[in-house]
């Protein structure tokens, strides 16, 4: 393996344990020149039009919910992430952490995920219980910001969504301790196998006791729409005491 002090044209190698798909990255790679263009009709769908206040009429949800729909249509992957990000305490400052999650539920009221209680955003949340997500798609040149309080599903919520994932997958939920150190995944294999040996006659495995919804009720959504000359545009909705304010924000 190379010295990491080497000169501007030489590639720096990925460690040998990095993989089979290792590859070699350019060590001159000019990150500062990477840029897209934004603007015009993404894959062709007709639709270069600028993002307008009056899009918001009916409320912020219709609007999140068909640009996920339209992201869905052309094939995104996984059109429902969105990055969540929450507020750690760490002797007594606050900083903010950042992850990827699956929303599983839309409605006016916001955005709901499920996640294991006792995990590090769980922790963060029942420490301060407010959060703010990301929905990101650069092919279509569109992001959807939303901040507010978080709080708990209720367990009927829950159930109805646990009993829609898959079986390895709520064996999983049981089996990880999430965000807890494990000292190999062989140890991880080993837990599943004991989770998946426990529950072999039960036809329904139930809700783990950590393990549930969240729903972030946002008082504040942005829509952004990317645009030539980063001249984006971005219309900002604020919600308060069930009232709804629209405005316009500068790029």
């Amino acid at each position: 393996m190379r010295d990491l002090d080497n000169s501007a044209s030489d590639p720096v190698l990925l460690p040998p344990d990095a993989g089979r798909n290792a590859i070699e990255l350019p060590a001159d790679t000019d990150l500062s020149a990477m840029r897209v263009e934004y603007g015009g009709a993404p894959f062709g769908s007709g639709e270069d039009i600028d993002l307008d206040e009056t899009w918001l009429a009916g409320g912020w949800e219709p609007l999140l919910r068909h640009w996920i729909e339209q992201a869905t249509a052309v094939g995104i992957a996984e059109p429902n992430a969105m990055v969540l990000a929450t507020v750690s305490l760490v002797d007594g400052a606050p900083r903010p952490v950042a992850r990827t999650v699956l929303c599983k539920g839309l409605s006016p009221e916001g955005v709901t995920f499920y996640t294991n209680y006792d995990s590090a955003k769980g922790a963060q949340l029942a420490a301060v219980p407010f959060a703010a997500a990301t929905f990101l798609w650069p092919a279509l040149g569109r992001q959807v910001h939303l901040r507010g309080p978080v709080e708990k599903s209720s367990a009927d919520q829950t159930l109805v969504y646990w009993r829609s994932r898959p079986r390895d997958s709520q064996l999983g939920a049981w089996a990880s301790q999430q965000s807890r150190p494990i000292g190999s995944r062989a140890e991880l294999d080993r837990a599943l196998a004991e989770t998946t040996a426990r529950f072999a006659d039960v036809d329904e495995i139930p809700v783990p006791p950590h393990w549930g919804g969240y729903l972030l009720r946002p008082d504040e959504v942005e829509f952004w729409q990317g645009r030539r000359g980063r001249l984006h545009n971005r219309i900002r909705v604020r919600i308060a005491e069930g009232l709804m304010t629209v405005d316009r924000l500068q790029p």
